[in-house]
């Protein structure tokens, strides 16, 4: 079976993208999977269940990050995939931790970017942008060539090796290749692992200590002068 995680900031037409590749797909004869992971309220899935007849789930990440969701429930996710018979699980994440990365090593890592969000955007979401394969920039029709230029400049700037498509996710514009991507991606086998570094997360707000002001909690904490160390009990 192939992976293929989609991560992107909120509104950037990840949906509309998945869309696209999930109709070019099917009409290859590739038999797809779709599976969802958002907060607190999606229905992506039902709308692609409708309109393709393909098996998809979603998963409200709740209280925890949606790319710490991502790792704790993408195993079962690919059991269930294969037991649906398909070839292909396309994973869409909500994308709101900036500092994760959700893609795994042996799936293809996509970020979808809007044109419109300006052009310092690729400066400010790290591994997110920086550990994936594809970039897909849309809304491309709604900003200037130069703009264009520009921001396609700053994503090779912070990740020099990544592809970048440029494509109109409302008509399905410069889809196919993004699609001959994922069908020559090799199918996951063994143990699979993170791309990147987790945060590091080991402090006493992380276990949900409430007040506010670093002198009053204990592990790695960070005053205002920027300065990182452990503080113990």
């Amino acid at each position: 079976m192939k992976l293929a995680i989609c991560a992107g900031p909120a509104t950037c037409g990840k949906t509309s993208v998945l869309r696209h590749t999930t109709r070019k797909l099917l009409a290859r004869g590739s038999r797809v999977a779709f599976l969802k992971i958002d907060v607190q309220y999606a229905e992506e899935d039902e709308e692609l269940a409708r309109e393709f007849g393909i098996p998809t789930k979603k998963v409200y990440s709740g209280e925890l990050c949606p790319d710490h969701c991502n790792v704790m429930v993408l195993g079962e996710a690919l059991e269930w995939a294969e037991r649906e018979a398909a070839d292909v699980l396309l994973v869409e994440t909500a994308g709101l931790c900036l500092r994760c990365s959700p893609y795994v090593d042996g799936g293809l890592g996509i970020v979808v970017l809007e044109a419109t969000s300006g052009m310092n955007l690729p400066r400010k979401i790290g591994p997110m942008l920086s550990l994936a394969d594809v970039a897909v920039v849309t809304k491309i029709d709604r900003v200037s060539q130069a703009e264009r230029e520009v921001f396609r400049a700053r994503i090779l700037d912070a990740a020099p090796d990544i592809r970048v498509r440029e494509v109109n996710a409302l008509h399905g514009i410069g889809i196919d290749p993004l699609v001959e991507r994922m069908r020559a991606t090799p199918d996951v086998c063994g143990e699979l692992t993170l791309r990147g570094n987790p945060p590091v997360g080991t402090c006493t707000i992380c276990v949900g200590k409430k007040t506010v002001g670093w002198k009053s909690h204990f592990g790695v904490v960070r005053p205002l002068e920027n300065q990182t160390f452990y503080r113990g009990e």
